[in-house]
Formats: structure tokens, C-alpha cells, sequence
């Protein structure tokens, strides 16, 4: 299977929490660094970077300054250095509840404090030593066993969450991330919580609560008697080793998580290509052959589409559309127009792909009717978390309302009927817009949003007044955006 950039390991940024819940900031005035901020934003996120000299030490990199954490002699910590030295380098060592604390490598004191009273000067730890690492990726992705170079994703038949696919293909092989109790849940995209035995359970408890490592830019997970994850046995059953230091079986990566969706037709038929390479409209379930990875490009904002078979979508003679390509070209991108519950796209040679009367597609079309319309159906979000400039959306503390700025975040449920979606919160109350934009989370009816996938990785959603759903200065999620740009786009 070709990469072309389907396959892209997400590197990982990640802020720093101290023991009064408090993130550790680089300044941009006089590279000072604090612990103030009470919340995740681009001053706050740190990349992890393995020491040059292949030692232990690790380098903390501003993610914002691009210039590198440091320790003196004295206890004098800054955010300065653009090339790492000696005083840059730390060990990090983890504690039993998680949390890491960090040890200037050739002063051998204890990094810590509260507010603008850092140092790297304590020789004993206390709490104000304790860091908690919060990942800034967004959490949703699939995660790929290093050792074995597969794919974790849920079996329902085994019930049990497996190493064993070559490919992220379909809604099973969705991870998401949970920040709970100051560390990590692995959750299926049936909603179920991993637990260090291997079973899947439907509530997060001590064994399904792990504590995330680094060793070489990839991840490790440890739960809480000290052993690691990893595949195991001929299957690749996810679930907690012997071993209590991480090897490259504990070894995992955490790869970008691209849209799959299926089409429908005018026909009412799944666009597939089971019967061979012509993408035709011609089967009534959606399997394999019936979902396509759709990856936007960044600059053109146009898409392509790969189909399990190992082809893109490509123009060939005549119009005709074919799952063929190996490498993405112009021939291979489409340009998305969202027409409310239907998407039309438009080829290279500047005409719509239309279904044909006996199934296949072709774009043969100069203008938008019946038949160059498409049902486009997101598959592997069934729960949602979304992101935006500020953050990410969460239930307001006692109010039926959303905020658009919070450094933790809440799962929803997406569900689809007749090219829109319904989103559910927390206690099953549906999300619904009131008076004035307003959007509230606690409707005993389903109101239909539509999704429009306008940049890579990014969804802007159009609510049923028209206007689109943003963040913004006040926090609060409403639904009075004009254009889907800027407050108005969502990581999902």
C-alpha cells in the first residue's frame, strides 16, 4: 500500500501539569517560563526530543519558541537555547502515579515550583516536583504496534482489541484517548475502556488506567501494576506483558486518523468497487469495497479518495472514474460542493461526476442535478471529540451549554440518517440550537447538523438556521458563524 502521505505517525506535543494544576508556559518576553496557565493552549505544548548524545537525557522543545528548556548550576531555569547543550538535558522519571518528575542530567536536581518560582534546584521530590503529562494531539488516531508493524483495532468475535491489521481499515481500527484521574483510557469505537487483562468493559476503573512513556518518539503504556502493554500471542491481543521496562513489543505509534465514508447514490445504491476497478454505484450494503479514505489536501482543499483495494480514484479516457491510481496526482483530485444533505464533485477536466444508467461513474456532467448529487456518510467517528483555535468542546459545569476552550474534552455520539448527523452528549441528551445561536446539549430530540469537511482534519458544521457552529471570545459553542473558516473549523 503506497504511503503518499496515508500513513503519517503524529508527532507528539504534549503540556505539562503541575501539582496545583497548573501548565508549565514559555514566554515569548525574556524566554521565561512559569506555572500559570490554567488551560492548554500554544504556549504550553512541549515536544519531546531524544539527546543527540543517544544517553538516556531527553530535550523539552517550546513547541510555540521553537528554543529548548534549561536548567544552570544555581537552579535558574529559561526557555532560550535554540541549539540544545549541556543544561538542556533531563532525565525524566516516572512515578508510580504516573505523574513524571524531572532531573537536570548534570546538576542532578529536581525541576518544580508554583506560578513565576520555578527552579531546578530541589535535591529531594516533593509534590511540587510532579508533572503530569497531558497530551495536545487530538485523541482520536490508530495506533500501530511497532514490533509487529500492524494495526490494533476491536474484534468483536474475540471481543477483545487485536495487533493483527495491515491497514486502519474501517470504524473498528478508531482509538480514542481518554485523560482521566492524570492518566490515559484506551477506548474502542464501541465505547468500551481496554483493561491491562485484555477485556473490554464499558466503565474506566484502576486496570483500565495507564501511565504514558517515551523511548525514541514512540509511545509506551503502563498500567498500574507496572507492566506494559503489548501484543500477545499469534493474534496480537492488546493487553498487558511481562516485562516492566519497555521494549520495542511495548513500542507503539500513534498515526493520523483520516475520514472513511461511503456514498449513495442517486440510486440508492453504495458506490464500490467490488466488481473491479470502475467505481460504479451498484451495491446495497456497505462493506469494504464500499469505503473510501478521503484525505484533503492542505493547499487546494481538494480530495482524493483510496479504496481498499489499494487504488485512488483517478479520470481516465472518456471521464471515466477507476480505483487505479498508486500515486496522487491531478487526475486523482476532486473538488468537493456541499449542497446541503448532498455533495457533488467535480474532476480535473472541470466536470461533475455523475452516475451513469447502468451504475458506473463518470464525469461527464457540466451541471448539478439528481444524478451528479451524492449522499456522503462519515463511518469511523461514531464518537466524536472536536477541537478548535481555543480548544476543545465540553458540557459547561451545571448548565446545558458547550465550551469551545477547554484543555480536557468530552465524547460524543454521532449517528447519521439522510446525509446529516445527530450528536449526542453526555446523559443522552441531543444537541439542539435555542434562541439568539445558543447551542444546548440536553434535547430529548435529535436536530440534524450537516457536515462539511472543508480542510484536512477539520469539519466545519452548518446547523439548521443555516449558520455554522464556532468558538469564539466567549467560550461558548453557538451556531451564528456566516462563513466555515477560522472559529468555525473543528478537529474531529
Amino acid at each position: 500500500m503506497p504511503t503518499n502521505g496515508l500513513h503519517q505517525v503524529l508527532k507528539i506535543q504534549f503540556g505539562l501539569v503541575n501539582d496545583t494544576d497548573r501548565y508549565l508556559t514559555a514566554e515569548s518576553f525574556g524566554f521565561k517560563v512559569n506555572a500559570s496557565a490554567p488551560s492548554l493552549k500554544r504556549k504550553q505544548t512541549w515536544v519531546l526530543e531524544p539527546d543527540p548524545g543517544q544517553g538516556t537525557a531527553v530535550l523539552f522543545r517550546s513547541s510555540h519558541l521553537g528554543r529548548y528548556l534549561s536548567a544552570e548550576e544555581d537552579g535558574r531555569v529559561a526557555c532560550e537555547a535554540e541549539r540544545p547543550g549541556r543544561d538542556c538535558r533531563f532525565l525524566v522519571l516516572p512515578q508510580p502515579d504516573g505523574r513524571w518528575v524531572l532531573q537536570s542530567e548534570p546538576h542532578g536536581r529536581f525541576f518544580g515550583g508554583t506560578e513565576d518560582r520555578l527552579s531546578c534546584f530541589a535535591t529531594a521530590i516533593s509534590p511540587a516536583e510532579l508533572w503530569t503529562v497531558h497530551l495536545a494531539i487530538h485523541p482520536q488516531a490508530h495506533l500501530l504496534s511497532v514490533s509487529r508493524r500492524r494495526y490494533a483495532h476491536l474484534c468483536p468475535q474475540e471481543d477483545e482489541i487485536v495487533a493483527d491489521s495491515n491497514t486502519p481499515w474501517g470504524v473498528d481500527a478508531l482509538i480514542t484517548l481518554i485523560f482521566q484521574n492524570r492518566q490515559y483510557c484506551l477506548k474502542s469505537c464501541d465505547s468500551r475502556y481496554l483493561r491491562s487483562d485484555g477485556r473490554l468493559v464499558w466503565e474506566p476503573e484502576a486496570h483500565t488506567r495507564y501511565t504514558l512513556e517515551f523511548k525514541s518518539g514512540k509511545l509506551a503504556f503502563k498500567d498500574c501494576d507496572g507492566l506494559y502493554l503489548a501484543p500477545v500471542g499469534p493474534t496480537g491481543t492488546l493487553r498487558a506483558g511481562r516485562n516492566t521496562r519497555p521494549s520495542k513489543d511495548e513500542l507503539f505509534d500513534l498515526e493520523e486518523s483520516h475520514p472513511q465514508v461511503v456514498m449513495v447514490a442517486a440510486n440508492h445504491r453504495y458506490v464500490s468497487v467490488r466488481q473491479g476497478v470502475n467505481v460504479s454505484a451498484n451495491q446495497d450494503e456497505e462493506l469494504d469495497h464500499e469505503t473510501f479514505l478521503m484525505q484533503i489536501d492542505r493547499e487546494t482543499k481538494k480530495c482524493t479518495f483510496y479504496s481498499s483495494t489499494g487504488g485512488y480514484w483517478t479520470l481516465v479516457t472518456h471521464g471515466g472514474i477507476q480505483a487505479t491510481a498508486t500515486q496522487v496526482s491531478a487526475t486523482t483530485m476532486f473538488e468537493m460542493e456541499w449542497r446541503g444533505r448532498r455533495v457533488a464533485l467535480k474532476a480535473s477536466n472541470g466536470r461533475y461526476v455523475c452516475m451513469k444508467k447502468n451504475g458506473q461513474l463518470a464525469a461527464i456532467s457540466d451541471f448539478v442535478g439528481q444524478d451528479e448529487e451524492f449522499v456522503l456518510k462519515l463511518i469511523n467517528r461514531p464518537i466524536l471529540v472536536l477541537r478548535g483555535l481555543d480548544g476543545f468542546v465540553c458540557h459547561r459545569r451545571g448548565s446545558n451549554q458547550l465550551d469551545t476552550n477547554r484543555s480536557v474534552y468530552d465524547v460524543f455520539h454521532l449517528s447519521f440518517s439522510d446525509g446529516a448527523y445527530q450528536i449526542r452528549g453526555r446523559g443522552g441528551g441531543f444537541w439542539h440550537t435555542g434562541s439568539h445561536g445558543s447551542v444546548c446539549s440536553d434535547g430529548e430530540r435529535a436536530e440534524d447538523f450537516l457536515f462539511e469537511f472543508r480542510e484536512r482534519g477539520r469539519v466545519a458544521i452548518r446547523a439548521r438556521s443555516g449558520k455554522y457552529l464556532r468558538g469564539g471570545a466567549s467560550g461558548l459553542l453557538r451556531a451564528d458563524a456566516d462563513a466555515p473558516a477560522g472559529f468555525a473549523l473543528w478537529e474531529y
